[in-house]
Formats: structure tokens, sequence, C-alpha cells
């Protein structure tokens, strides 16, 4: 007899205007732009979503998309972002110039790279790995809407990539992205760049 197998799917936050001027976010409490609002408006998730128990970072921008989206969501503090401690607010031209900040020589240090006060992404997988196998021993498939930096930490465990140079797979990370979990939570992947469905609606 196969094992039932537990799914957990990642979808990221409506944009907001700090991602339209490329600013770092982190923590930091921004809501989403009247454009995205209107553009979720007019989608919903695909209907193999339909029986997904949803889980939501705490963070506005977040739950907004949630909301927009119809899904009764719980807040799960471990889906907040990334910390990037004295980077939050800063775009790369700024830190260049305040912090002579080489971003492709950082980025070199892949899982490693830490912002000075914030959280490298092994730190972020180490975060959420407990919340994953809970997930595969509760045996409910999950839908999360968080952050790239959650998303791109569990992509990488799951690809066992050390996030130094461009990662195995093309991701689009407005869609959805779809994970099977081991026992202990182990996440592989299983699908990506699951689009949105168009809601038709009649006028």
């Amino acid at each position: 007899m196969t094992e039932k197998r537990t799914y957990v799917a990642f979808m990221r936050h409506g944009p907001t205007a700090w991602n339209g001027a490329r600013r770092l976010q982190g923590r930091a409490d921004i809501e989403i732009t009247p454009r995205s609002q209107h553009f979720l408006e007019e989608r919903r998730l695909p209907r193999e979503f339909g029986h997904f128990r949803v889980l939501c970072s705490p963070l506005r921008r977040c739950r907004q998309t949630a909301e927009i989206l119809g899904l009764k969501s719980e807040i799960e503090p471990r889906l907040i972002e990334m910390d990037w401690g004295e980077f939050e607010g800063r775009t790369i031209e700024e830190l260049r110039v305040s912090h002579n900040f080489d971003f492709a020589e950082n980025e070199k240090r892949g899982l490693d790279f830490q912002p000075p006060g914030g959280e490298s992404p092994r730190m972020v997988q180490e975060r959420v790995a407990p919340l994953l196998r809970e997930i595969a021993l509760e045996g409910l498939d999950t839908l999360c809407v968080t952050h790239r930096g959650i998303f791109r930490a569990v992509y990488a465990r799951a690809r066992n990539w050390d996030m130094v140079g461009p990662p195995p797979d093309k991701l689009d990370l407005y869609s959805l992205h779809v994970f099977a979990l081991d026992a202990d939570g182990t996440p592989h992947v299983e699908a990506l760049n699951l689009a949105l469905k168009r809601r038709w609606l009649k006028s």
C-alpha cells in the first residue's frame, strides 16, 4: 500500500511599493499596492488547492493577499520574512554608497549570507524546518502565504542548492510552488510555477 504524501505549497504576497522601488522589506509591515489588490481580486486558487489548510505570515502584505483571494488563514509566525537587519528599507544602490557593500561578492556566501543584525537563508531554513515537520506529522496539505525569502530557503533545501549562482529552476516568484514532504519534513519539489486562475465574473 502506498503511503499518503503530505504536500505544502508556497505563495508570495502581492507586490508592494517597496517591491517596485527594489527596497529590502524584511520585517517592515508594508501594504500591497492598489494595482496588486486589483489583480488579486480577479484571481483564485486552482481547484486542486481547495482542500488545503492555509497558513499566513503575520505581516500585513500576506494577510491582505490571503483575504483578497478569499482564503481563511491561520497566522503562523515562523512564516515571517527573513530579517534583513540594518539593510531593511535600503536599496542595493544605497547600500553600495552607505556600507561600501558589494552585493555580488556577498552573494558568493550563498546560504550563509547574513546582513548585519539579520538572518541568513540557512537560519531561515532552521526556523521553518520544525513547521515542515509538524505539517508532515499532521498529514494536512497546507498552503503558506508568505515571502520570497521563506520560499527560496525551502526551495534551496529541496534542490540541495547552496544559493551560490542561479537556482536550478527558473522561478516565478508570484506563482504557486508545491513540495512533497517526507515524514521528517524534508521537502521535495513536486510542481513549480503554477499560476493563479482568472476569475471570470458575470457582469
